[in-house]
């Protein structure tokens, strides 16, 4: 049965679908049923095409946009009862929008963000837009955006931390400012190496503090002030060999005890 378009409605866009509905309510489960559905469908088509334009510059593909749209369209064939009284379009719009705006809100986003952070993000983003209108020049502030948005100047914040969070920063990207190449990876720290010295530390700390006062100056000298042996002989008046003797039984003697008792933790 071919689709009626007698009828005017507000888009060109919208075709006279109402005795193609009241006959499928009354079909069962079937071929002759199925394409019926699939006729309606494709003659709605083109808005769920429209609807999904609406959302073009919002970082998903156009044609990703419109398999989304046309799921939508399709729940709501399937969903829509003529019997209520009200107009498809009016029932098949919103379940359109809302099919497209759930893809966005669950696979769209880099990082997890909470439903409540991200309607406080689209409601921050359409207050800011729309005081852009009327303040020119220069970015709305928070309290500007807290009393369009009738939200708190709190909620504000976490909205505007939430229009960041879309997506997320390549390490590889150029950092704002940079004249050189000099990218966000490039700001990253590294491991820091003397974090493998800790447990060495820790190991020989009570048996260095048990070493007689001289020989604990001598290693504390040497390895801390990075004093020369000979720097060394002389502030304690005695010879550079003695020095160098003194300080090889000191960290025999130290290798020796934490190889035998390593001590808790190790």
């Amino acid at each position: 049965m071919p689709i009626h378009a007698s009828v005017k409605h507000p888009h060109d866009d919208a075709p006279d679908t109402a005795d193609d509905f009241r006959r499928l309510v009354t079909l069962p489960d079937g071929p002759e049923r199925d394409a019926l559905r699939d006729r309606i469908v494709e003659a709605w088509l083109p808005m769920a095409e429209r609807l999904a334009g609406r959302f073009r510059s919002r970082g998903e593909s156009f044609e990703d946009l419109r398999q989304v749209a046309a799921l939508g369209l399709v729940k709501a064939v399937d969903r829509y009862d003529p019997e209520r009284g009200n107009a498809f379009e009016s029932y098949a719009v919103p379940t359109i929008t809302g099919e497209i705006k759930r893809h966005f809100r669950d696979h769209m986003w880099t990082l997890h963000v909470p439903r409540r952070v991200q309607e406080l993000r689209n409601r921050v983003r359409f207050a800011g837009q729309d005081l852009s209108q009327t303040i020119p020049g220069r970015r709305p502030t928070v309290a500007e955006i807290a009393e369009r948005a009738d939200l708190s100047e709190e909620d504000v914040r976490v909205g505007l931390e939430a229009l960041e969070s879309f997506t997320a920063l390549s390490l590889d990207a150029e950092l704002p400012g940079s004249e050189d190449g000099y990218s966000l990876g490039d700001a990253l720290g590294a491991p820091d190496p003397a974090l493998d010295t800790v447990v060495d530390r820790e190991a020989v700390k009570d048996r260095l503090a048990a070493l007689p006062p001289r020989e604990r100056a001598i290693l504390y000298m040497r390895f801390f002030d990075d004093m020369t042996q000979s720097r060394i002989a002389e502030q304690l008046g005695i010879s550079q060999m003695h020095v160098s003797r003194l300080i090889t039984r000191c960290c025999d003697r130290v290798r020796e005890q934490v190889l035998r008792d390593p001590g808790p933790g190790a």
